[in-house]
């Protein structure tokens, strides 16, 4: 027998394939687009996502892990996948013997996947992360001549593109830092290049460089949260005004939802939940809602969001537990058992977005998303 599902995240397919085609429209013929699926696709699906990103007309699939990759082959992806994090030692020959690209800024690497491509008789494909000020992955200027030295030592090691990331480019209106950042990734390439290197792709730009800046993108430009609909931040969506930049129109894909399990009236002065960090101020009648914080609805929540049940705002009282959370539905008296209740999307022109919900337990909207359970079931709409 089939389950009715306590709690579900709806997809929209058409929302999907709209904003790759809005990125799509900011690149030229010979510039790829990167569709990052990585953290079970910002929360949305890995699996699904990476068949429509394929089916919409992405070029290439960035995955964190090695074992994402392997999931997406297994799927039958035929798109070229890039792990964009590290990737174990002992993990270099499956890598490779599967035809991952992989992110390498260590000479350690590449002195361990050389001399594996050479015993097999295979290659490998390799993107150098370049360091530009983002202090996390990559290989500083002043060390990069030293792993090319290494790369000299094994030709089967193909260096198939050369990348960096952004520090603050969604995080502020001024970007100055990410001007210097850029120059120095164009001079650490122009460092490769005359070392004899060819450099197939070079990428650099995120969603917010590539809403802002077309000269980020050069051969490449990944796109991550831009893909579900979601703008970068409130910083990149003010920058793109001020800079007269065409707005990307993105649609959200995403909405949750959840039955009422139990309405109930409890009386003045109640408390209510853990803790008792609510006391009603009157006769009240709660609605209970199957979800908490291991479905990756943030306990700081608690006593400040609200949720839409037939498109009216339903106060969040009293703290949100693992599996349950409550919300008045005082004024909405015809809430029945069972009847949906919208946790974040659309309901009869109101809404609770991920911008709110971030900005309610003081995270940003990508969090919001990418922490959903993967257990909650996706269910795709047209």
């Amino acid at each position: 027998m089939k389950q009715r599902p306590l709690q579900w995240v709806e997809l929209s397919r058409a929302a999907f394939l709209h904003n790759l085609q809005q990125f799509r429209r900011l690149l030229g013929d010979r510039q790829r687009l990167l569709a990052m699926v990585k953290a079970n696709a910002y929360g949305h699906g890995m699996a699904r996502i990476a068949v429509l990103a394929e089916e919409g007309g992405a070029d290439w699939l960035g995955v964190h892990t090695l074992a994402e990759g392997i999931t997406l082959q297994d799927l039958g992806i035929k798109l070229p996948i890039l792990i964009c994090g590290y990737v174990p030692l002992a993990d270099l020959e499956e890598t490779a013997v599967r035809g991952l690209s992989c992110t390498v800024y260590n000479p350690e690497t590449i002195e361990e996947l050389g001399p594996i491509c050479r015993r097999r008789e295979i290659s490998a494909r390799i993107h150098i992360k370049l360091e530009t000020g983002t202090h996390r992955q990559g290989v500083a200027q002043q060390d990069l001549p030293k792993l090319l030295d290494t790369l000299q030592d094994f030709p089967e090691v193909k260096v198939e593109g050369v990348s960096s990331h952004f520090a603050d480019i969604e995080d502020t209106t001024d970007h100055t830092y990410a001007r210097q950042q850029l120059e120095d990734f164009q001079e650490m390439v122009a460092g490769i290049k005359a070392r004899g290197l060819d450099i197939p792709i070079r990428h650099m730009s995120c969603t917010a460089a590539g809403m802002l800046f077309p000269e980020t993108h050069f051969d490449m430009l990944r796109v991550g949260i831009g893909l579900y609909g979601l703008w970068p931040s409130r910083e990149t969506y003010v920058s793109c005004l001020q800079r007269k930049r065409a707005l990307v129109r993105l649609q959200p894909v995403l909405t949750w939802q959840a039955r009422v399990a139990q309405v109930k009236r409890v009386p003045k002065g109640a408390y209510i939940g853990y803790g008792r960090s609510y006391r009603t101020t009157r006769e009240t009648r709660l609605a209970v809602l199957p979800v908490g914080y291991s479905d990756g609805y943030p306990r700081r929540l608690s006593n400040v969001a609200h949720t839409l049940i037939r498109g009216q705002r339903s106060p969040v009282r009293g703290r949100i537990a693992m599996n349950f959370l409550t919300t008045d539905v005082s004024d909405i008296p015809e809430v029945q058992m069972e009847e949906a209740a919208v946790l974040l999307g659309v309901s009869d022109g109101d809404a609770v977005t991920a911008e709110m919900l971030a900005a309610w337990a003081g995270t940003i909207n990508y969090e919001i998303v990418a922490r959903l359970n993967p257990q909650i079931p996706r269910i795709w709409a047209a």
